[in-house]
């Protein structure tokens, strides 16, 4: 079946940014697109690729059932389950990113561990956050990642989930959005990282300006999402 050239080159560009800011661990951990018309079907990595080497042509379309419908390779079990609950959850989630990005999983690792409204960066990310509680090991299994989706259905208002002792989930309407929200989202963590190894108490932006900032951001988030997404593929020409 015919594919937007965009989403494959698109999806495979977010792949090799991640991997040049050191968002990717090993040969795991994926990245997705919903395709927005016809049945169900997905673009995917398959497993064994270095996000480093992802291409366009690399990519494998998958069904509803994780079978392959196009491409060389195989699903890894954790990316099927994690990633087609994930866009059935919130089906504005065109594009799906799943890392274990160090930052952000730092937070993942506290008791409590919160995305604390601390900078201006993470007030980009007031009332869209949502957090999985508890660990249940690798979502070998489709119950696993339906666990994982269920901020995402619970919450449809949350683009970031923080899953315990395990990272994080950035859903976007795009490969753009997405990936720029996963590009901020591990800036402010490491923000906040950094604040916290001072030991003094982080001064925390109170509530007004909180929901003031967001609205800053909301405002010109797909433009810049967009402009920042080109630029960073200018990068690596693509």
């Amino acid at each position: 079946m015919p594919l937007q050239p965009d989403l494959r080159s698109d999806l495979a560009a977010a792949f090799r940014l991640a991997a040049h800011y050191e968002f990717n661990e090993g040969i795991c951990n994926h990245f997705s697109v919903a395709l927005p018309e016809g049945p169900e079907r997905y673009l995917i990595n398959p497993y064994g690729v270095h996000w480093s080497e992802m291409r366009p042509e690399s990519l494998l379309l998958i069904d509803g059932s994780g079978s392959v419908i196009e491409g060389d390779g195989e699903v890894e079990a954790t990316a099927r389950n994690i990633h087609i609950s994930g866009h059935r959850a919130n089906p504005k989630h065109l594009c799906i990113l799943h890392t274990h990005m160090p930052f952000a999983t730092s937070i993942t690792m506290i008791e409590n561990g919160r995305l604390e409204m601390a900078h201006q960066t993470a007030a980009r990310f007031f009332g869209r956050t949502a957090y999985e509680e508890e660990f249940g090991g690798f979502a070998l299994d489709e119950s696993e990642g339906e666990r994982i989706a269920g901020q995402g259905k619970n919450r449809g208002d949350a683009d970031i989930v923080f899953l315990a002792n395990h990272g994080v989930m950035v859903g976007g309407p795009s490969v753009a959005v997405a990936f720029d929200d996963l590009y901020f989202l591990e800036r402010a963590c490491r923000q906040q990282v950094y604040a916290m190894s001072t030991g003094r108490p982080l001064k925390i932006i109170p509530d007004k300006e909180c929901r003031h900032t967001a609205r800053q951001w909301m405002q010109v988030l797909e433009f810049q999402a967009t402009e920042h997404f080109k630029a960073l593929k200018r990068t690596i020409g693509a």
